[in-house]
Formats: structure tokens, sequence, C-alpha cells
């Protein structure tokens, strides 16, 4: 059970560390737009993140996340399906980030979030590399523009933190079953009501008693006591019933006694 746990919890937090990684890469700068309007504008020089590039990805992250917690709260069949959902949004996002980003997408990306202006008014005009956002300036109409791909690094933070994702679902649809489950305290109390005393002899529940500092034997034990003599009480009722019925019937069916 030691092993297992912690093979859970190493599956979780590479997991998590996946999509902490690709949240983070997706906030740095993946490319530069540089456009060079009519002179003597300077150049302007506009900074894109990944995120700006590629928001698909930070939403598949998160999903990854939400899955991870789903993985806490499920067991068996449910555990497995959820490691498959996580694996595919892994692959996913591997794919996302890892496509080509083109010089069109980058430029594209840089005019949508600047406000444009008319040639040679010089309205918000920097000199190249001053800016470091991609809304830091307004954008000079017309000007010609090029892209200098600067992320190649941020790219591959962001594919090693998918492949890490998709791992984690692949360990959780092999493994999962086999890991450690939520308490009984946070389920349903129609469902711990339901769970026969039986089921307090498999490793999980008595990993549980152990780390109660309950006694696992005991505890079957008093349970073993009380369905006997549950079972004691019913049958003993019963019998009474039987006798008192016999005894009636006995008295009504003598026909020597008035």
């Amino acid at each position: 059970m030691p092993d297992s746990r912690r093979e859970y919890g190493l599956v979780l937090a590479v997991g998590a560390a996946g999509a902490v990684l690709i949240l983070l890469a997706l906030r740095q700068v993946w490319a530069h737009a540089v456009f060079t309007p009519p002179h003597p504008i300077p150049a302007q020089d506009y900074a894109v993140t990944g995120q700006s590039l590629i928001p698909l990805a930070s939403a598949l992250a998160v999903a990854a996340l939400a899955c991870l917690a789903a993985v806490i709260a499920t067991r068996g069949l449910a555990r497995r399906a959820i490691g498959v959902l996580l694996a595919a949004l892994g692959g996913y996002t591997a794919v996302t980030v890892t496509a080509a980003v083109t010089a069109a997408a980058v430029l594209a990306t840089a005019q949508d979030a600047n406000p444009v202006t008319g040639p040679g008014s010089g309205a918000g005009s920097t000199t190249s590399g001053a800016t470091s956002g991609a809304s830091a300036g307004v954008l000079v109409a017309g000007a010609p523009g090029h892209a200098v791909m600067t992320g190649l690094a941020w790219h591959a933070v962001a594919a090693a933190g998918a492949v890490a994702i998709v791992a984690a679902g692949l360990a959780t649809v092999w493994r999962g079953p086999d890991w450690p489950v939520m308490s009984a305290r946070f389920e349903r109390p129609d469902r711990q009501a339901a769970a026969p005393a039986a089921d307090k002899t498999d490793s999980a529940t008595i990993w549980e008693s152990l780390s109660r500092d309950v006694d696992p034997t005991e505890e079957v034990s008093r349970d073993t006591d009380r369905v006997a003599q549950t079972n004691s009480a019913d049958s003993a009722a019963g019998s009474g019933s039987g006798d008192l019925d016999a005894v009636d019937f006995g008295s009504a069916g003598d026909p020597g006694r008035p």
C-alpha cells in the first residue's frame, strides 16, 4: 500500500507540473512583430506571447488540472475513464503547442491587439525593441512588417508539459484502480450505509482504519458481533411469535375446553 500511495502521488504531481509548465510557457514572449512605418516614424516592435498565439492551449491545461482533481474523487472504471480523457487532453495540447507559428499569425495577432492610426500621425510610435507587450502602442496603418520568432525554447517547455500530462493519463488508465480512494467520510451517507461489513476487509479500508489509529480486525469483529446479535434477536422474535400462534391454535381447536 505505501508503494501504491507514492505512485499515486507521483503521477498526480507529474500531471500537475505538466499543466503548470504549459501555463508558464504560454505567458512568455514567443515572437516579435516588427513594423516599419514611413519616415520619420521609427520602427515599431510588438512582443507577442504564446497565450496570444494559441489561447486554446491554456484552456486545455486548465482542463487537465480539472481531470487530475477528478482522479482523486473517483475510483475503478470511472478513474480509468478520467485517465483516458487526461491522456487525450495532453495529446491535443502537444499537437497545439508544437504546431508551427507562422509570421502571418504573429503579425495578425499584433495588429488585432493594437489600435491602428493613419500614416504620418506618429501617435504611439516606438523605437525598435522598446515595447514589451502586444498592446504597448498605436500601430501605423499600412506599415509593412515582419515577424521574428524567439520562443522556440518555450515551445519545447510547453511540449514537455503536454507529454507529462499524457504520461499521467496513461498511468491512471493502467494503475488507477489500484490506487487509494477518498476516505469514506467524504462519501454520501446512503453509500456508506449500503456498504456491507465484509467490504471492510479490503486493503483500502484497512489502510484508512490504520490511518485513524483503529485496529481493522477489531472493527470487523464489532460489526460481525452486531450482525450476529441482530440475527439472534430476529430469530428469537420469530420463535416467540410462532409459539404464541401454536398456543392460540391449540386453545381454539380443543373441543373439550369451553
